[in-house]
């Protein structure tokens, strides 16, 4: 029984870390390519790759990066309350 849930554990942590390197991914890239546009458009003075590189740099430390830490979160508590209100 317990090995059960172990092993339920595992595969689930193991979809949602792909599931997030996929989300994180496609969020760089996201950002990446509006900071090129609105550098392409003009207006910014400087260097391409620098002014680029800097917009990343602000991005890791934004705040949408962690937020898609939720990725975790919300199928544990979601599934947690579900097993919860079936039970009780």
């Amino acid at each position: 029984m317990i090995f059960g849930w172990i092993r339920l554990a595992f595969v689930a942590f193991v979809l949602l870390t792909v599931i997030y390197l996929l989300v994180s991914v496609y969020s760089r890239s996201v950002r990446r390519e509006k900071l090129e546009k609105r550098f392409d458009a003009g207006g910014v003075e400087g260097d391409r790759d620098a002014y680029i590189e800097a917009g990343m740099a602000q991005y890791r430390k934004g705040l949408r990066r962690r937020l898609i830490l939720l990725v975790y979160v919300v199928p544990v508590i979601s599934t947690a309350v579900t097993i919860y209100v079936v039970n009780y």
